[in-house]
């Protein structure tokens, strides 16, 4: 019997199964969601899942200088900056909910770290 005041541990636990399948699919759904960043007005482009592997770049001919091949270093590691940076905002999208649910479950019952 749960004592007045005194957590439901069947409840916390099942909550934090159904915390545990919504974080799996959120998980799964990430590593399917691609964003894409660009660089120098779309010249450079890289396509990326919302979990951070890189799919494809995709480098606009214009922009191939082989005197000048730090332009084009630079436009691609923009690219991949600014696709990341969506990356981590699905991120937050997707997971933000969940990590602030764990704390109020595990809050409730005074676990440190949680």
């Amino acid at each position: 019997m749960v004592q007045p005041g005194q957590p439901d541990m069947a409840m916390i636990l099942q909550q934090a199964q159904k915390m545990q399948e919504q974080l799996v699919a959120a998980q799964a759904e990430l590593a399917e969601t691609e964003v894409t960043g660009q660089a120098g007005n779309g010249l450079v482009q890289v396509t990326m899942t919302a979990s951070g592997e890189v799919r494809a770049v995709r480098i606009d001919p214009k922009v191939v200088d082989p005197d000048d091949v730090e332009t084009l270093q630079d436009l691609v590691i923009g690219a991949i900056h600014d696709a990341t940076q969506a990356a981590q905002r699905m991120q937050a999208e997707k997971m933000g909910p969940l990590a602030g649910g764990l704390g109020d479950v595990a809050g409730g019952l005074g676990l440190p770290g949680m």
